[in-house]
């Protein structure tokens, strides 16, 4: 938490908040009083440990792409997957879709992040525009990498095939799981203040006094959500990174709820059709989500089963629960304590991406099981309609503004200021 005074301010992005930003040493992070979220972090080496951390990741893939990842042996024939065949399989089997979000979930966008912060870190000579645009670009792309949750995907399509065949990891399988862990400490390592300010340093253009501990939009004023600069709430393109915005996103609850609503309108489809066609011996099983948490269950692989559970079926459903919970909060509904509804919100904004899991093991499945009239899986139009869901579901997050949220509580303080003004 804060403590002391500073003559920097900040607006929070989450929940409007004026706050004064104190001198931090190295190690150290601000943390927002109201919806606790971090405000800035102070690192010993801010330019260099983003940097060892990105390139590191980077060679980490090269080298995940290189190798065989997994194995495994049915009956005496044997089969090897390296990463790049996933989604060569998937295209071979008429689901170009699910290769698309392969390669840019797992692959491109990580890769493309890992870039980015190398440039700018780096200080590579290039125009502002160009810096900014990559900024811009990879604080939007960081919650669409997912190689994390590939990572679970493929550890979960483990515990399904052990009943199958011998499964084995390959050489590529080791730095894939550093280049997960390496990408995550280069994000840990940035600090969006220190990014911006580095880029282009600017003096902010509010010229009337801050009240700190007050809402922003009660004074006529807004933090930029790209770089955090302050602006006039009135004013809304920001000089620095040139966002187009305005003091609260135009039409937020209208999005969120037509995207939730479409989300809702996919999700039945995809619980009803077959997410994964397994064939074998002349048989065919097509296997819906809850058909698949059932045999998993019925094999005793309870843990597993409790993961896709949680993960495809509870997840998505409490998620639109709550995304609907908070928009007719936001919109005037019977008022609950902010700090729950703000906790609500980041757990929604946190878990939803989580739901890709269940994609990802169809796609090493189908791509790892394929031996001829032996056995093979490939993926069901349920697998598409489901990543869908997850897809718009996270959209329809990020169009609520969460400063919605907090809108009322400053408002009942104005109100309260001014009684007392009086």
């Amino acid at each position: 938490m804060f403590s002391g005074s500073s003559n920097q301010k900040r607006a929070l992005p989450h929940c409007d908040l004026l706050v004064a930003l104190p001198p931090l040493a190295a190690g150290q992070k601000g943390v927002c009083p109201r919806c606790s979220n971090t405000l800035i972090s102070r690192w010993s080496n801010p330019r260099t440990q983003p940097v060892m951390f990105a390139i590191s990741a980077l060679i980490m893939l090269v080298l995940a792409n290189l190798f065989p990842f997994v194995n495994m042996k049915v009956s005496g024939i044997g089969r090897q997957l390296t990463l790049p065949q996933i989604p060569s399989v998937m295209v071979t089997e008429h689901f170009s879709s699910l290769a698309s979000l392969f390669l840019l979930f797992v692959q491109l966008i990580p890769a493309a992040c890992m870039i980015f912060i190398i440039l700018l870190c780096f200080e590579v000579r290039m125009a502002f525009r160009l810096r900014a645009f990559l900024a811009k670009t990879l604080f939007a792309l960081r919650a669409w990498g997912m190689a994390e949750i590939f990572l679970a995907g493929v550890l979960v399509s483990f515990v399904k095939l052990m009943a199958y065949g011998d499964i084995g990891v390959g050489i590529s399988f080791l730095p894939f799981c550093l280049f997960c862990l390496l990408q995550q400490r280069a994000f840990q390592c940035i600090d969006r203040r220190w990014l911006w300010d580095n880029i282009m340093p600017m003096v902010s253009p509010v010229t009337n006094a801050i009240r700190v501990g007050e809402g922003g939009l009660n004074q006529g004023i807004r933090a930029c959500s790209c770089c955090t600069l302050i602006l006039p709430a009135a004013e809304q393109v920001c000089p620095r990174c040139h966002t187009v915005e305005r003091a609260r996103r135009h039409n937020s609850l209208q999005w969120t709820m037509a995207l939730l609503i479409t989300s809702i309108m996919l999700y039945i489809p995809a619980n009803i059709l077959p997410i994964m066609i397994t064939e074998g011996l002349g048989s065919r099983l097509n296997s819906t989500i809850i058909a698949g948490v059932i045999l998993l269950w019925d094999d005793g692989s309870y843990p597993v089963a409790l993961v896709i559970f949680i993960a495809s079926i509870m997840v998505p459903t409490l998620k639109m629960i709550a995304l609907a919970w908070l928009c007719w909060d936001a919109g005037g509904g019977r008022g609950v304590d902010r700090e729950r509804m703000q906790f609500i919100y980041e757990i929604v904004e946190f878990v939803g991406r989580w739901s890709m899991i269940d994609v990802f093991v169809i796609a090493v499945l189908s791509g790892l099981v394929r031996m001829g009239q032996l056995m093979s899986i490939t993926p069901g139009i349920g697998a598409v309609l489901f990543a869908m869901v997850v897809i718009i579901t996270m959209f329809a997050a990020q169009m609520f503004d969460p400063r919605l949220i907090w809108d009322r509580v400053d408002s009942h303080i104005e109100k309260g200021s001014t009684v007392d003004g009086k």
